[in-house]
């Protein structure tokens, strides 16, 4: 599901990857004091990673024609950390999954979902970023947001756990169906509806190209049950070692600050 924003937002990224990081809340979803995995560093010679080319800012192809993204120098991080040579290879969305599932890559990076047809085929790593909602409203109005007290319009993408769970939790609001998160975004900037509640990394990549309009208000839900478990690394069932492997990096580079750099880097404007 998160992966449908990668066309719609290819074109905000162009301009997004080249801000300067902001001061801004910074995800911890590697547990830095988590029990270490038994694992030598040197076990993995070589990792072969596979992701797509299509789903910006996390993994693309550049003007260049260069394979760029967030999961391109998470892969290669993770590489560094193991002292592991490195490998990435862009297979198109429909093949990449059978090609982890063939073995001819060691794992994959590319926004798979964690459900139960995924888990069927796949081991996963730690979740390495979760993906909560948040509220968006006209500058003006953010100084005295009260989620308690949420009133009036607000725009959801129409068929979303988004939309279900702003109908649940705000029955008294109007809720007001658009066929997208930027859809909805638009008509807040226009006036028409008081408040936006959508998937925060997809409103972050408007905001950032709307910075005078609107702007997230209070704090960032995160709701596993109904947004999905966030993003991880997929590995070929069985494959014990490169699962450990990759946990092992993960947590390192949670405490060595590294995964901070890369979401500053890849999302000057936060999501959380």
């Amino acid at each position: 599901m998160f992966r449908s924003l990668a066309v719609t937002v290819f074109v905000s990224m162009l301009a997004l990857v080249s801000w300067p990081a902001l001061s801004q809340s910074l995800p911890v979803h590697v547990d830095p004091d988590a029990r270490d995995d038994l694992f030598s560093a040197g076990e993995i010679p070589a990792l072969r990673f596979l992701t797509t080319d299509d789903f910006p800012p996390f993994n693309y192809t550049d003007a260049g024609g260069r394979l760029v993204g967030f999961h391109v120098d998470l892969a290669n991080a993770i590489c560094v950390r193991l002292s592991a040579r490195c490998t990435i290879q862009a297979w198109p969305w429909d093949r990449v999954q059978d090609a982890l599932a063939d073995n001819q890559g060691d794992a994959l990076l590319a926004g798979l979902d964690i459900n139960e047809t995924s888990a069927a085929r796949f081991d996963f790593s730690r979740i390495y970023m979760q993906l909560p909602a948040r509220f968006v409203v006209r500058r003006a109005d953010a100084a005295g947001f009260d989620a308690s007290a949420v009133a009036g319009s607000i725009a959801v993408a129409a068929n979303t756990p988004h939309a279900e769970l702003a109908a649940t939790a705000y029955p008294s609001a109007e809720i007001v169906d658009f066929p997208s998160e930027f859809a909805a975004l638009e008509a807040l900037s226009a006036g028409e509806v008081d408040l936006v509640f959508a998937d925060a990394a997809r409103a972050s990549f408007w905001l950032n190209e709307n910075p005078d309009c609107c702007s997230f208000a209070g704090e960032a839900y995160f709701r596993p049950d109904i947004f999905g478990d966030g993003l991880a690394v997929a590995v070929p069932a069985g494959l014990d070692n490169v699962r450990v492997a990759i946990n092992w990096a993960l947590v390192r580079l949670q405490r060595e600050g590294r995964l901070d750099e890369l979401y500053l880097r890849w999302f000057p404007v936060s999501f959380y």
